[in-house]
C-alpha cells in the first residue's frame, strides 16, 4: 500500500456516555450533557499504530479535527485535500482547522465530501474513525464513485453494527499496515430513536470491500449459533394465519419438530398456524417464563405431508413463507433435493427464510440456487440474511 486517506467524524460517538445511545440529531443535548469527543483520540491511536509500522506512507486527509491533527500527532506531515471551512455547499457548517474538537459541527456532507477528495487521489484505503452512520456515509461515496477501493472503521461511535470496523482503533491501524487481501463486509445502520427506546432495528446499507484480519469485527448479528436455539427461536417467531412450506433437511425438520410436527426428512410439508394474535403474544411471554409447555400458542394444521408440487399448490393460500436450509458443501438452497418448491410455489410466496447453523455455514462459500427459471433465480440471487440462532443471522450471498 503506497497511500491511505483518512477522514475522522470528530463527534461520533459523543452521545454515549451521557446516556443518549448516540449522536445523530441529538448534538446539542449531548453538549449540554457535558459530553466530550472521543473520535479525535481514537483516531490518534489508529494513526500512531499504522506509523509504527508504515512511517514513509502517504497520507491524504480533511483539514483540522477531521484528520489533519491526528495524523499530524502520530508522526506523519498529511495532505489535506479537503477543508470544511472552504465548502460552498449551504448543508456544510463551518469548521477551521483549529476548532476546538468539542465545539466541532461537521456534518455527514462533509465526511461526504471529504471521501470524494480522498478517492480522487486514488488512495489504496479509506481509513475513517466514527460508528455506523459514519460508515454508510463512506459507503455511499465508494458506491457513487463506482470505485472498488476498500473502507475500514476505526471504532468511535456509540453504535458499532457494521462488520467493516477493527476490533480497537490499535487494531485498525495495524490491519491498514498489514493486509493483503479484501472481502465483502456488510454496513448496517439502526433506527437510533428506536434504539433510545430499547429497540434494535437493524438495516443493511450497503456491502463493501474491507481489509480481511481476524481481528474485524463480525457484524453484531453474525453467530454460528447452534440447530436447537435456531428451531426454537424460529418457532416462537412463527405469525397467526400464515402458511410455511417447509423443505427437506434436520434443520428445518427441527423447527417442525419444535412446533410439534412430524416432519418428513427428505420431503416437504405444508403447515400453517391457526393460533390467533392473543395465543402468540402468550406464548412468547411463556417461553420466556421458562414454560415447560414449547407449544403453547403455536397450533396449527399440517396441510400436506411429503408433498408433490400439485399438492403444494393446492393447499397453499397467502401468506407464505417457504423455509429451506442450504445443501451442505454446494450451498443449494432451490434445485437440489427440493425441486417440489418449483418456480410456480415460489412465486406464490412473500417471504423465502433461509436457516442454517453456523457450523455449515462456515463451509459454504456462498448459496447457490437452480430453479430451472432464470427469472426466479434472479430474484433470489444477492444478499441474504441466513438465520443462524435463536435471535442470529448471517449475511451470505445467493449466487
Amino acid at each position: 500500500m503506497e497511500s491511505i486517506g483518512v477522514v475522522v467524524n470528530p463527534i461520533a460517538g459523543m452521545g454515549g456516555r451521557v446516556g443518549l445511545k448516540g449522536t445523530d440529531g441529538k448534538l446539542a443535548e449531548a453538549r449540554r450533557r457535558g459530553a466530550e469527543p472521543r473520535a479525535p483520540e481514537r483516531a490518534r491511536e489508529a494513526l500512531r499504530s499504522l506509523h509504527r509500522r508504515d512511517p514513509t506512507l502517504t497520507v491524504y486527509t480533511a483539514a483540522g479535527v477531521m484528520g489533519e491533527r491526528a495524523a499530524r500527532d502520530a508522526g506523519y506531515e498529511p495532505t489535506v485535500v479537503y477543508d470544511p471551512a472552504d465548502a460552498t455547499d449551504e448543508t456544510t457548517t463551518e469548521s477551521a482547522t483549529d476548532t476546538d474538537p468539542a465545539s466541532a459541527e461537521t456534518t455527514a456532507a462533509d465526511t461526504r465530501a471529504a471521501v470524494r477528495a480522498l478517492l480522487e487521489r486514488e488512495v489504496d484505503l479509506v481509513l475513517f474513525v466514527g460508528g455506523d452512520g459514519t460508515a454508510v456515509d463512506v459507503a455511499a461515496e465508494l458506491e457513487a464513485e463506482g470505485t472498488d477501493t476498500p473502507m475500514l472503521g476505526v471504532p468511535a461511535g456509540v453504535k458499532i453494527y457494521s462488520s467493516v470496523f477493527g476490533v480497537t482503533p490499535a487494531d485498525a491501524g495495524r490491519i491498514a499496515a498489514e493486509f493483503d487481501r479484501v472481502e465483502d463486509r456488510e454496513v448496517n445502520d439502526i433506527d437510533e430513536d428506536a434504539y433510545r427506546e430499547g429497540e434494535v432495528r437493524t438495516e443493511l446499507q450497503a456491502i463493501v470491500p474491507v481489509p480481511v484480519a481476524p481481528d474485524v469485527q463480525s457484524g453484531k448479528q453474525v453467530s454460528s449459533g447452534s440447530v436447537d436455539s435456531l428451531a426454537s427461536g424460529f418457532a416462537r417467531e412463527v405469525e397467526p394465519g400464515r402458511t410455511y412450506v417447509f423443505g427437506p433437511g434436520s434443520t428445518v425438520g427441527a423447527i417442525e419438530a419444535e412446533l410439534g410436527i412430524d416432519p418428513s426428512p427428505l420431503g416437504v410439508d405444508v403447515w400453517r398456524t391457526t393460533r390467533d394474535a392473543d395465543g402468540a403474544a402468550d406464548a412468547a411471554g411463556s417461553a420466556e417464563r421458562g414454560n415447560d409447555d414449547e407449544s403453547a400458542g403455536r397450533s396449527g394444521e399440517l396441510l400436506a405431508s411429503d408433498a408433490s408440487e400439485s399438492e403444494i399448490r393446492e393447499v397453499l393460500s397467502k401468506p407464505v413463507t417457504i423455509v429451506v436450509s442450504p445443501i451442505g458443501g454446494q450451498g443449494f438452497i432451490f434445485g437440489r433435493g427440493n425441486h417440489q418448491i418449483s418456480p410456480p410455489v415460489i412465486r406464490l410466496a412473500d417471504e423465502v427464510a433461509v436457516v442454517a447453523s453456523g457450523e455449515k455455514l462456515d463451509d459454504i462459500d456462498s448459496l447457490r440456487v437452480d430453479t430451472d427459471d432464470n427469472e426466479i433465480d434472479e430474484r433470489l440471487r444477492g444478499w441474504m440474511h441466513v438465520r443462524t440462532g435463536r435471535f442470529t443471522t448471517r449475511l451470505v450471498k445467493v449466487q
